[in-house]
């Protein structure tokens, strides 16, 4: 079955950084677009960054210079480097494919808070 497991969060000032991991299972994870999202207090789910299978980037302008998408195929693995990390990043991360797999799997996800 799908299996998505986030891990990596934390609590750091503002300015700091955190390196978010997402391990995937129950996927064809090397042929899928990958992507976090983010869910902040009282506010949807948005997406924040996506990979494709064949390593092109794209990010929300609201995190474009600061943070970094990467993934390892090898370890159905995607990875996300958050730098320059400001109150407003706040938020549980998630992981998932682009679009999201159907069917409404999501894991855990994994707890970011920034304070100032």
């Amino acid at each position: 079955q799908v299996q998505l497991v986030e891990s990596g969060g934390g609590l750091v000032q503002a300015g700091g950084s955190l390196r978010l991991s997402c391990v995937a299972s129950g996927i064809i994870f090397n042929i899928n677009t990958m992507a976090w999202y983010r869910q902040a207090p009282g506010k949807q789910r948005e997406l924040v960054a996506i990979i494709t299978s064949g390593g092109n980037r794209n990010y929300a302008n609201s995190v474009k210079g600061r943070f970094t998408i990467s993934r390892d195929n090898a370890k159905n693995t995607v990875y996300l480097q958050t730098n320059s990390l400001k109150p407003e990043d706040t938020g549980v991360y998630y992981c998932n494919t682009c679009p999201e797999i159907s069917g409404g799997y999501w894991g855990q996800g994994t707890q970011v808070t920034v304070s100032s």
